[in-house]
């Protein structure tokens, strides 16, 4: 049997060990089995290769949840070409920032996908020829045309189709020298200004996966059925879920994009046993009828991405009889930290204890242990840990290996980490990290906005929604104004980033030294909620 190098050997593994078994399958009935799922991810990383690409350069995958994506992913790894999988429903904007700031050469494209990444490549081109001024000068420093590879619709003239991509016959890869090699990029908040990547080694997803499969119960089994309905971009679904499969030679069944009922019917016909989600759909389907039934093949429900209500618990638990167990991660740690099946019992409001292999300590405003069971920073140390920001490393491990994510939490005696508070000002959607200086920074590109200041909200559906406070110009209407940055927001940010709702004010609560009260912002929207407020 191969040694592991790196994420994709596991691939091959399982096509020594089960052949003929399914490996991936997804909801419109296409499937793949483990030496099928082989055979391509060796055919795409030999055709990296004939494209010129060497190790290191970087390849954007801008695809939905499809098996294309998942041989995509796995044949750059194995050309030790660097992955940098994108949300598909990003703006062209947004789009086009992260294929410069990436220094991506090609980028790999579905269908639906393709619009946007056409005009992203247009966008790139023209602030390369110095047409326009909308990326900044140092990222373009990094910048390539990429060339796009198209799976599932036409290419035009300087485009290719992705079977273009798939090598006649398959070559054999030289061994992965060095685990410490880069091997993708995920685009996250970072700690400040807008969205940074994450420099992700083969050590760091591969520790990650197997920190994940040292868990007593297991998350995942051999003879499991898992839920791909998390997008493949994102870290959780990337690495915790398609690693997670990839190491136990489990099926995924891959979901494009999440439905309540069309996802509850699928459970059912595929019999899915692990469903990993994010913390709204919790909210979708516990008004479910027969939510039990339906739901009847499932032995264990994780959730991850976003805290998870302890009521909400309680009442899918009472309604379904499945077990709930949470997590806390972050993109940096590829991504799981802690899971309650960690846990010596479930507590409420618990995230778990860390899973082994993985070290946390708090730290205080002094750089100190905090007494007792106050409250502090959490900071975390292992194998599964990031190598800093691309593309220099900023903002890492520090020598002995230790980061602080940001996060304010306290330790129980038994180890169970409980999240208290964020020192980021970060919003998460949905799972989604919204960074809001960038949605910022947006609004202020509108004409008639003087400033404006961006604040997470709780929401039923999503966990965390958007909302945005904006100071208008002189003489502007409030109405115009807020329809003016609806539309702009509309354009130029991803959905999940879009402001839920737009105050416009005539002032921002202010500190003496001119930054925003944020808190007081937060506080009128909590006298919202309890209906203090008009």
């Amino acid at each position: 049997m191969p040694s592991t190098h790196d994420v994709s050997s596991l691939v091959a593994e399982a096509a020594l060990d089960r052949p003929d078994m399914l490996a991936v399958v997804q909801s419109d009935g296409r499937s793949v089995t483990w030496s099928a799922l082989e055979d391509e991810v060796a055919r795409i990383a030999t055709g990296l290769g004939a494209a010129g690409l060497v190790a290191g350069q970087r390849v954007m995958v801008a695809m939905h949840n499809r098996i294309e994506f998942v041989a995509s992913y796995l044949g750059v790894l194995r050309a030790q070409v660097v992955a940098v999988p994108v949300n598909p429903r990003a703006t062209a904007g947004e789009m086009a920032r992260m294929l410069a700031d990436s220094g991506s050469r090609l980028v790999i494209a579905d269908g639906e996908t393709l619009p946007t990444v056409r005009d992203a490549v247009r966008l790139l081109h023209a602030a390369l020829a110095g047409e326009t001024d909308e990326l900044d000068a140092e990222i373009l420093e990094r910048a390539h045309e990429p060339r796009v590879y198209v799976v599932g619709a036409a290419p035009s003239d300087d485009e290719q189709a992705y079977e273009s991509l798939r090598a006649a016959a398959p070559r054999p890869v030289p061994p992965l020298p060095d685990p410490e090699k880069l091997a993708c990029l995920l685009y996250t908040s970072g700690t400040s200004g807008r969205p940074r990547a994450a420099m992700l080694t083969h050590r760091a997803l591969l520790a990650n996966i197997d920190q994940a499969a040292e868990v007593e119960p297991p998350m995942i089994h051999g003879d499991d059925v898992v839920l791909g309905v998390l997008p493949l971009f994102h870290v959780y679904g990337l690495n915790a879920v398609l690693g997670g499969v990839l190491r136990h030679r489990a099926k995924l069944v891959l979901v494009e994009r999440f439905d309540p009922q069309a996802t509850l019917d699928l459970i059912d016909d595929e019999a899915i046993s692990v469903v990993p989600v994010a913390p709204p759909v919790f909210a979708y389907w516990i008004g479910e009828d027969q939510l039990r039934e339906r739901l009847g093949p499932v032995r264990l429900m994780l959730s991850g991405s976003a805290p998870l209500s302890p009521t909400l618990v309680e009442q899918f638990t009472a309604a379904t009889g499945i077990p709930v167990h949470q997590g806390y991660g972050l993109t940096e740690a590829s991504p799981i930290v802690t899971s309650t099946l960690c846990s010596a019992e479930l507590q409420e409001g618990s995230v778990g204890a860390a899973l082994p292999g993985i070290e946390i300590r708090l730290v205080d405003e002094l750089g100190h242990t905090p007494d007792g069971d106050d409250s502090g920073e959490i900071w975390i140390r292992g194998a599964n840990v990031f190598s800093g920001y691309w593309p220099d490393g900023d903002d890492g491990p520090d020598a002995d290996g230790w980061w602080g994510t940001g996060d304010v939490g306290f330790l129980d005696d038994a180890g169970d980490l409980f999240l208290v508070d964020r020192l980021k000002d970060l919003v998460i959607v949905s799972g989604f990290n919204v960074y809001p200086v960038e949605v910022e920074d947006v609004i202020r590109e509108v004409a008639g906005v003087d400033e404006a200041a961006v604040i997470g909200v709780d929401d039923a559906l999503t966990g965390q929604a958007v909302v945005a406070y904006v100071v208008p110009v002189a003489g502007a209407e409030h109405p115009s104004v807020a329809t003016a940055v609806r539309d702009h927001c509309d354009v130029r940010l991803a959905r999940f980033k879009r402001p839920s709702r737009i105050e416009v004010v005539e002032e921002l609560p202010l500190t003496v030294t001119g930054k925003v009260q944020k808190g007081r912002l937060r506080g009128i929207e909590r006298r919202r909620a309890l209906g203090l407020l008009e």
